[in-house]
């Protein structure tokens, strides 16, 4: 199935990621009546429940779900912003983070190929686990960029692309790229999927990836939780 038409069901790209992060991540993923739900043990310890434009009656539902816990956080995929920030207000829920996008490329655009190091002082180091995909760039003892990624349903998850301070500007973050789509060509695989910071989107934008949606996470405490795109 072509991106174009992946979008038309974003519903289901939402459960494709929430199924390819959860198994990147290795937390515990369940229903909440139709919408998807991931136990985030190592950060909040609670569940973060996920929608795509849910109608008002099923954002209450979510909202009195997400309030019973001040660490739980209720995500929405949308591209009405405004429309939900209103029913976060409405149901005492507050906005913590807005500025992640869904984002969306079709693989055959992507290299194939194991990328060259931009640097010789740098070593790439691959492996595979429980069918999740890892990417480490070394530079001697230091970590200086990491990825994985995990193929759900013929699309490719990619999680945690992260280039640490010291080794930015080196190209890294579109080498990890690269790195992890080599590996996922070893599956049937058609889409990549992923969440943007807004430092990631100027990034795969470059690599020819396109938006699906905005994403809003909110919660009853107003805590501000690591955002779903990073550690």
């Amino acid at each position: 199935m072509s991106p174009d038409a992946l979008v038309e069901d974003i519903a289901h790209l939402l459960e494709v990621w929430v199924a390819g992060w959860s198994g990147c991540r290795g937390y515990e993923k369940r229903k909440e009546g139709r919408f998807p739900a991931a136990l985030r043990a190592d950060k909040t310890g609670d569940w973060e429940y996920f929608a795509h434009d849910p109608s008002d009656e099923e954002f209450a539902g979510l909202a009195a779900k997400t309030a019973e816990s001040p660490a739980r956080i209720l995500t929405v995929l949308t591209n009405d912003v405004q429309r939900y920030k209103f029913l976060a207000e409405q149901h005492g829920l507050t906005v913590t983070s807005a500025s992640q996008t869904m984002m969306i490329v079709d693989m055959e655009t992507q290299d194939a190929e194991d990328p060259w190091l931009p640097d010789d002082d740098l070593e790439l180091a691959v492996s595979e686990s429980n069918g999740v995909h890892h990417a480490v760039v070394h530079s001697g003892e230091k970590v200086a960029a990491s990825g994985r990624v995990l193929v759900v349903d013929g699309t490719a998850v990619f999680d945690k692309i992260v280039t640490e301070p010291d080794f930015q500007r080196r190209g890294l973050g579109t080498f990890i790229m690269k790195a992890l789509a080599a590996q996922a060509y070893s599956h049937q695989v058609e889409n990549g999927l992923l969440l943007a910071s807004l430092d990631g989107q100027k990034l795969y934008s470059h690599l020819g990836w396109d938006v699906v949606g905005h994403v809003l996470m909110m919660s009853a405490s107003g805590t501000e939780g690591s955002d779903l795109s990073g550690s």
